[in-house]
């Protein structure tokens, strides 16, 4: 008879969940370091770009200097001149440039000139007024601007880190424990039937299970596949798009298309979860781990000898 994973009660989830959430507070108000280093990060690329455009001085931005900013590689810097910012993708499409790779930007220099005219459309007058009234700005308005310019950059900067290297980090913290329980990491493959993928004492990441990816896959002892998707929320509300609207559906695809006795999908969490969204992700057959407690995966795998 195989074995299943545990189905936690509504106070152990709770306790898990109390747990979850004060680390990720904690994680939270030790940011003072990345915060300074992204600040300082983001005031040195706008003095450079303020040094190269001469002050946003409108007589002094020429195609010359444009071409110098974007060869420099301030690209970021100039879109991050509009109100607000605008993406990368936008600004092609709305220049209808063929592409503003500085390599390419480099032999064209009329698409250099038909990015910014995108950007002066939507320049952000709060931060340079100057701009509408056509004058060099003063010493004032210069450092102002320098500052909340730094400020929106590098708060854009770790936000972006923050989604990135906390799923990242989470999926690093399940590969180096699987490692630790003998298991070896194998080149991912998309897995079709059961008997594909990772063997005896394997996993891999990030790989199609059926149709849908799964960030790791470990072939259980049983030969069962347990895919596990790695889940970081930062809110109670995030908590239902990250676990009951992707993960949970993601558990009844792979339940429906491989079976309930061949397959095990799981989710490994850390951040903020609601008791309630946890329940109704066990329900629809998630089976429940914790980044801070590592060990009750451990003792499932153990279990299917």
């Amino acid at each position: 008879m195989t074995s299943s994973p545990a189905r936690w009660t509504t106070e152990e989830l709770a306790e898990d969940a109390t747990v979850s959430a004060s680390l990720f507070r904690t994680e939270r108000l030790s940011v003072s370091g990345a915060w300074e280093s992204h600040y300082q990060n983001a005031r040195n690329k706008f003095e450079l770009l303020f040094q190269k455009l001469n002050n946003l001085n409108p007589d002094g931005i020429t195609d010359a200097n444009l071409a110098d900013a974007y060869g420099s590689g301030l690209g970021e810097t100039l879109r991050y001149l509009a109100g607000p910012p605008i993406s990368d993708d936008d600004l092609q499409v709305i220049a209808d440039v063929d592409s503003i790779a500085p390599g390419v930007l480099k032999k064209k220099p009329e698409d250099v000139r038909k990015l910014f005219e995108v950007i002066e459309r939507v320049i952000d007058i709060h931060r340079f007024p100057w701009l509408n009234a056509g004058t060099a700005p003063t010493d004032q308005e210069r450092d102002a601007a320098l500052l909340a310019s730094s400020v929106l950059l590098a708060a854009q900067r770790i936000a972006t880190e923050r989604r990135v290297v906390g799923k990242d980090g989470q999926e690093t913290q399940v590969k180096d424990y699987l490692r630790s329980q003998g298991f070896t990491e194998v080149t991912a493959a998309t897995i079709t039937t059961i008997v594909k993928g990772p063997q005896p004492m394997q996993f891999c990441a990030e790989c199609l299970l059926g149709e849908r990816k799964a960030d790791v896959v470990v072939r259980l002892h049983d030969s069962r596949l347990m895919a596990i998707e790695c889940k970081v929320s930062n809110s109670a509300t995030n908590s239902v798009k990250r676990l009951n609207n992707d993960a949970a559906v993601k558990a009844e695809y792979w339940l429906k298309m491989f079976g309930t006795l061949q397959v095990v999908p799981a989710a490994m969490l850390s951040g903020v979860f609601k008791v309630m969204n946890l329940e109704q992700a066990q329900q629809r057959g998630l089976a429940l781990f914790w980044a801070h407690d590592l060990d009750k995966l451990g003792a499932f795998i153990g279990s299917t000898k």
